[in-house]
């Protein structure tokens, strides 16, 4: 069975019939409840807060957001699903928006984000002047600068294979966030993938790593590719030994390169 997001664009595949069809499927409304109530198990937020719900479609999810007390805005690109929203009289503020291009609001707008059945969208390029990776990394350095610092954000997502998997970790990763993964029945074909961010270092996250927020959460695999060091020296090879090969690989392909001298790789003191 063809996956949505291999036939057409999200803003075209969901038409009118299409999300009339969605919003009605009592078995969509479970998965989605069901979904959205986990994202805010693994959120643990300390009372009602200010949410945006990413791919928000017709609502589903931000009704389990009102029933929980909290507060929200969703932006989806589907015009039709937004418009059974309103329909619906949905509580919380929509706004039309492609998330691929980014998250359109101030920084520190958010307590908190979740997202449910859409980020696996920004995998897919509709047109060669699109990449994948591009849509990834506008979106989520747009969602770390529009959450608070301390903040957190669930995404649960159906990663076609490994690939978008760890594109889509990766991004989140190089945004600044820290990073865990979560499967849910995780040896059937009803897996679910949540991806558990963390936002700056600050609230309970002051003064630690941006990881330690999801380190300790049970099942929560920790994703983590920052680079230990900023040199990429070898075990055993100081820094000083590792600036000497580098400019000698530079002289070799013909650039500009500074002398050696008794200062090549010391560390500077900061000067008031």
């Amino acid at each position: 069975m063809s996956r949505p997001e291999d036939i057409l664009p999200p803003d075209l595949f969901y038409n009118e019939n299409e999300a009339r069809k969605y919003t009605t499927s009592s078995r969509i409304q479970s998965i989605q409840s069901s979904m959205t109530q986990r994202c805010l198990e693994l959120l643990d937020l300390p009372g009602p807060s200010f949410l945006l719900d990413i791919g928000c479609g017709s609502g589903l999810s931000g009704e389990i957001l009102d029933e929980e007390g909290h507060y929200w805005v969703g932006m989806d690109i589907s015009a039709s699903m937004l418009a059974v929203a309103l329909d619906r009289e949905t509580e919380g503020d929509l706004l039309l928006a492609d998330m691929g291009q980014g998250v359109p609001f101030r920084p520190g707008t958010f307590d908190a984000a979740v997202s449910v059945s859409a980020v696996q969208w920004l995998c897919n390029a509709e047109s060669s002047d699109v990449s994948p990776a591009g849509r990834l990394s506008r979106f989520f350095d747009g969602l770390y600068a529009s959450i608070k610092r301390g903040g957190k954000a669930v995404l649960q997502f159906y990663p076609k294979n490994d690939l978008q998997r760890q594109m889509i970790t990766s991004s989140a990763v190089r945004a600044g966030f820290g990073a865990g993964l979560l499967e849910d029945d995780p040896d059937t074909k009803n897996k679910k993938v949540y991806l558990v961010l963390t936002v700056g270092s600050g609230g309970e996250l002051s003064g630690r790593d941006i990881t330690d927020s999801v380190r300790n959460m049970e099942g929560v695999e920790v994703v983590d590719d920052r680079r230990k060091s900023n040199t990429g020296a070898k075990k055993g090879e100081t820094t000083k030994d590792w600036i000497r090969k580098k400019k000698d690989r530079d002289r070799k392909k013909g650039k500009i390169v500074k002398s050696d001298s008794k200062y090549t790789g010391r560390k500077r003191r900061i000067n008031f």
